[in-house]
């Protein structure tokens, strides 16, 4: 019998590899990859990484007037590198992060977009192959509407929590996005003192709203399950459009062969009773209907505070190797 991993390809899912670990990733033979600050700064803290780290300082050096400047230009350099190294693997694309700081500014988030394709470009790939992350504020929805509509850069809207996160980048025509699993349901875990199993688990629940959603009125957004805790949240979304997966359970899906029948059906949402809402034209209703999801509100805090801190952390680690 074929493994789990196989099963799960079997039922209409892309599996992408949620790491920066380029050994890891070229075992699972993914379609696509994504990478974020904490994946970046764990993998740079291996030896094997220390050439591309060493290039990324000396680009840094001559690409700024003050150690600000290099930092920062080191750092975009540094995760431009790492994208090539994965695409030399993977077929498809790669997410790139845009600094979390820049989360809740339009202008900003466009701007380093834009620098990170210039960069990419630079090295002889193209913006075809790049996914650009932004966090799912109002902000952020808007920076991947404007470079959607008006560069041609596809958008993976990130630390995604709720419906109404969901339903804007979908009105963005945002490329892709990624629906985090796992946080959910450590927030409700914590909030009710509860275990749920795979098919109660609240982030299984959220995703398959979504898919639903986007399935019932032709939405062409992609939905990208992520951040899984467990193997029972991945096999409850089979038949997703994509999940992006980390190397601990993609080994665990590559060792096994349970069988992993579809779960979602993009044809059966065709007759369920879903209401239609628009947001993207109306900052107001988005804010306040987003507001009233406490799990959502907090998660985003903490994810966004989270992606700020790994990246600053590195920052720190490139500002000692530039000054020394």
């Amino acid at each position: 019998m074929s493994s789990s991993l196989d099963q799960l390809k079997a039922t209409g899912t892309t599996v992408v590899c949620d790491s920066g670990d380029f050994a890891t990733i070229a075992k699972y033979e993914p379609q696509d990859a994504t990478t974020n600050p904490s994946l970046i700064l764990a993998a740079s803290k291996k030896p094997e990484y220390a050439k591309l780290i060493d290039a990324a300082v000396e680009y840094g050096k001559s690409h700024g007037k003050g150690v600000d400047d290099q930092v920062d230009a080191t750092l975009d350099n540094l995760l431009v590198q790492f994208g090539k190294e994965i695409l030399k693997i993977i077929p498809g694309k790669v997410s790139t992060e845009v600094d979390a700081r820049f989360s809740f500014d339009t202008e900003a988030s466009v701007n380093k977009a834009l620098h990170i394709i210039d960069l990419y470009k630079d090295i002889g790939i193209p913006k075809e192959r790049i996914l650009i992350k932004i966090a799912s504020t109002w902000e952020g929805i808007k920076a991947a509407e404007i470079l959607q509509s008006k560069h041609g850069i596809n958008c993976n809207l990130t630390l995604m929590f709720s419906l109404v996160q969901a339903i804007a980048a979908a009105e963005a025509d945002a490329f892709l996005i990624s629906p985090f699993v796992g946080r959910i349901l450590d927030w409700y875990k914590a909030a009710t003192k509860k275990e749920y199993s795979a098919s109660e688990d609240p982030g299984v629940k959220s995703v398959q709203a979504i898919f639903n959603y986007y399935k019932k009125y032709g939405y062409k957004t992609i939905v990208m399950g992520a951040s899984f805790r467990n193997i029972g949240e991945i096999t409850e979304l089979a038949g997703c459009d994509y999940l992006t997966i980390a190397p601990n359970l993609l080994e665990q899906l590559f060792n096994s062969q349970d069988k992993v029948p579809q779960k979602l059906d993009a044809s059966g949402a065709q007759s369920l009773d879903i209401e239609k809402k628009t947001y993207i034209n109306n900052e107001a209703d988005f804010r306040f209907a987003f507001n009233e999801e406490q799990m959502a509100v907090e998660k985003l805090r903490e994810g966004i505070s989270k992606f700020a801190a790994d990246a600053m952390t590195l920052k720190d680690i490139l500002r000692k190797k530039i000054e020394a």
